[in-house]
């Protein structure tokens, strides 16, 4: 298992949460509110985080606005 940050912790504690109840696409911004980062923060962990984990799948959505991203359990 490979070694994470406590950034990285926390943003996988939120999408390990927001998949099991339902939740499949996601905004950095949504994810730093909930847990008390910047939007820049969290949007690049993602990519880092989505190489890395075995719990959740992350991948790059859609982009308008901001980046959405699509998650759902590994």
């Amino acid at each position: 298992m490979s070694e994470y940050t406590e950034e990285e912790r926390r943003i996988l504690a939120y999408l390990t949460d927001s998949v099991s109840r339902g939740e499949r696409y996601v905004r950095s911004k949504t994810i730093a509110d909930a847990i008390g980062l910047t939007a820049k923060q969290v949007g690049t962990r993602l990519p880092r985080l989505a190489e890395k984990s075995d719990d959740v799948e992350i991948e790059k959505w859609g982009r308008s606005r901001s980046t959405t991203w699509r998650v759902t359990r590994g």
